[in-house]
């Protein structure tokens, strides 16, 4: 799966339902049994995921120090 692909999918996700994935895939990753390729797999899905909240926080973040300046202004 390309990396736009795998990003696409999960912008379309909420912040919890993304939450839910990263733990469920730090969970296979703890795993001792893991298979080697299906770990680097799924650590560059957890990367992706953790890009997105990053994201999306990071707009939050704007939004609130925009309303916070305006509040000043007032």
């Amino acid at each position: 799966m390309k990396t736009k692909n795998i990003l696409d999918n999960s912008i379309s996700k909420s912040i919890k339902e993304t939450k839910k994935e990263i733990s469920y895939i730090l969970e296979k990753l703890e795993n001792k049994d893991t298979n080697l390729s299906e770990s680097i797999d799924d650590y560059q899905r957890l990367v992706l995921l953790n890009k997105r909240i990053y994201t999306f926080f990071k707009a939050r973040n704007k939004e609130v120090s925009l309303i916070g300046k305006k509040k000043k202004n007032v």
